[in-house]
């Protein structure tokens, strides 16, 4: 099954704008939503304010023989968290077909980048040569990490991708008392960074993976605003833009303005 262009356009969309207020993500519409490091997702990196990361986003909603998975690479420093996927590396049924057709239109690469200290998210679409950047709060990601409390239980001893890991489920909760499970794998080697997390939600297992993890704090300059690519007000004014000229006939959007 292949994605049509208006679901194709919608997933991206959906992607940098998901609220993931609950650790690790929830699923819906396409069952991918790109994470962050804020909020009660911070909790379960526990002394880890700082690293990068390669990882893997595997969904598999119940019921179904179908596991959506996508790449990708994460940057985290003091609160401010910068994602990269590529699209054409997704694996799943619904995204058979798909790549060439995101790659025309220069959707494919996706970076989004987290600055709680300005407010903001950016989302950058480097194909396109064009980003836009929207309130923290409007994106899900207006809650701080000191706004939830953690409480690990240890259920086993396991290893992962050979990293020595203690088992714990999660078990989030924020000031009005909700309250968020996940399991997490705490790697030893790694001060207890969770190599994996796991978390059932709406009939959908979420895995997040982690490799080649450094606990080294990123340069500044990742997490700052692109140069040289065009700025648009709205998610919305940019993709109208790129339907646009996908129905007649152009590449993307207009070179940036000097």
């Amino acid at each position: 099954m292949r994605i049509p262009l208006i679901s194709l356009l919608g997933l991206c969309l959906s992607l940098p704008l998901a609220s993931t207020a609950q650790p690790p993500g929830r699923a819906g519409g396409m069952g991918m939503k790109n994470p962050r490091i804020d909020g009660s997702m911070g909790k379960l990196f526990g002394p880890n304010k700082g690293f990068t990361a390669d990882m893997e986003i595997k969904t598999t909603q119940k019921g179904s023989d179908d596991t959506m998975t996508i790449p990708g690479k994460l940057a985290f420093s003091d609160g401010k968290s910068r994602f990269e996927m590529n699209l054409s590396d997704a694996k799943g049924k619904a995204f058979a077909g798909s790549a060439a057709q995101l790659k025309e239109m220069g959707m494919d690469k996706m970076i989004s980048i987290d600055r709680p200290d300005t407010k903001e998210t950016l989302v950058i679409y480097p194909g396109m040569g064009a980003y836009t950047n929207m309130k923290l709060e409007e994106t899900g990601g207006s809650a701080s990490e000191e706004d939830y409390k953690v409480q690990l239980t240890e259920l086993d001893h396991e290893t992962v991708d050979g990293h020595a890991c203690v088992k714990n489920k999660a078990v989030v909760s924020d000031k009005e008392g909700n309250r968020h499970e996940s399991t997490v794998w705490n790697a030893s080697d790694l001060n207890k960074f969770p190599v994996k997390i796991e978390q059932t939600e709406d009939n959908t297992l979420i895995t997040i993976s982690f490799k080649n993890v450094k606990l080294v704090k990123p340069e500044a300059t990742q997490f700052d605003p692109p140069s040289g690519l065009k700025k648009y007000d709205s998610m919305q004014t940019m993709m109208q833009e790129v339907m646009m000229k996908r129905f007649s006939g152009g590449q993307g959007a207009p070179p940036a303005k000097k």
